[in-house]
């Protein structure tokens, strides 16, 4: 009897045999698996590779929408930030407290911008090839909690670490102390993916002692939906936890940024050294501040969509749809930062 390799369960192809004749859907060639060929099919070929795809005028606007969103991100945004916020982590005993604190925003905008840039330019790229991925950020600087971010903040990773790691472990199920020790580990470990530096390990702990608090009092769930505008009151309430949550998660990124525990205390000890000494701040950057400022309103209007360069028609008349890919690639060239490594190509 034949040994049968079955597809994964994400996947949804046919079961195949040793010795079983494919036809590659894109050329027509027929030819028998043998072993190595059969794992391969199964793997490469299976669920949306083994379907053949016509592109769409809507799919191929979407692809080239993404596209841009993510070289805006990481061309303008990460790539502009990464210049002052490399020379400032470097050298913060020689700048002001405002100078830090916007060098620590700059920051928080690199690593946006680079790890959300590159998954819009995958997600996009495989949309023109009739592969759909899921988005992997949500707006994350949204978030209203810290529980929030951590669902909106790099999905996929995210994800990974609660169904293969924080569920074995028992989850949210046991006493109150074992889901301390199982936020903790989830925490630890995914600081020490980043890197084998005590940073990383003090990024994961101090998240961990900030998600810790809205799990015990299972306020872990209270935002799972986008802001939307419910009155004055309300909205002015949400705002303020964005700003705080932001806050909290702005002194995580100047522990993960820094070289050492030592060089995060002393950039944050004299980031408040003069911290109310207002008109301190050395005015650099300023461009690449209203370019983030003009990302955080397309992102704001478009909280509700799939990705922030989002326009209400986009069907627009061929002409003018041409105009606006070429008016924003001229910004991206026009705007460009010195060129920098992906971030995530360094874990």
């Amino acid at each position: 009897m034949k040994n049968k390799t079955t597809l994964p369960k994400w996947f949804d192809g046919t079961i195949y045999d040793k010795g079983d004749t494919v036809t590659n859907p894109f050329s027509g060639d027929t030819y028998e698996l043998n072993n190595l060929e059969l794992s391969m099919y199964d793997l490469i070929m299976g669920s949306q590779m083994v379907q053949k795809y016509d592109l769409t005028r809507k799919e191929f606007n979407l692809g080239v929408w993404w596209i841009l969103t993510g070289l805006i991100k990481k061309i303008v945004i990460a790539d502009n930030c990464a210049h002052w916020a490399n020379e400032m982590f470097s050298n913060y005993g020689s700048f002001t407290s405002w100078d830090l604190v916007m060098g620590s925003i700059f920051f928080s905008f690199q690593i946006y911008g680079d790890f959300s840039g590159y998954s819009d330019i995958a997600i996009g790229t495989s949309k023109l090839f009739g592969i759909n991925l899921k988005k992997n950020f949500s707006f994350p600087y949204f978030s209203r909690d810290i529980a929030e971010f951590w669902r909106r903040w790099h999905i996929s990773l995210t994800t990974w670490f609660r169904d293969y790691l924080y569920i074995p472990l028992g989850g949210n199920r046991g006493s109150k102390w074992r889901q301390v020790i199982n936020v903790s580990i989830v925490f630890l470990i995914s600081g020490f993916w980043h890197g084998a530096n005590w940073t990383f390990l003090a990024w994961g702990l101090f998240n961990a002692i900030l998600f810790i608090p809205i799990l015990l009092f299972k306020l872990n769930r209270t935002h799972l939906e986008p802001i939307t505008h419910q009155g004055i009151i309300s909205s002015l309430r949400d705002v303020a936890l964005v700003i705080f949550t932001y806050f909290l998660v702005l002194h995580g990124w100047i522990l993960f940024r820094s070289d050492t525990i030592f060089d995060a205390i002393k950039y944050t000890e004299r980031m408040y050294n003069r911290i109310f000494e207002w008109g301190f701040y050395s005015g650099f950057g300023i461009d690449i501040l209203i370019f983030i400022l003009i990302m955080l309103c397309f992102e704001w209007f478009n909280r509700k969509k799939d990705f922030g360069l989002h326009f209400p028609r986009i069907n627009w008349l061929l002409p003018f749809r041409w105009l606006a890919y070429l008016g924003i690639i001229a910004s991206i060239y026009s705007y460009t930062g010195e060129p920098q490594v992906f971030l995530y190509f360094q874990f």
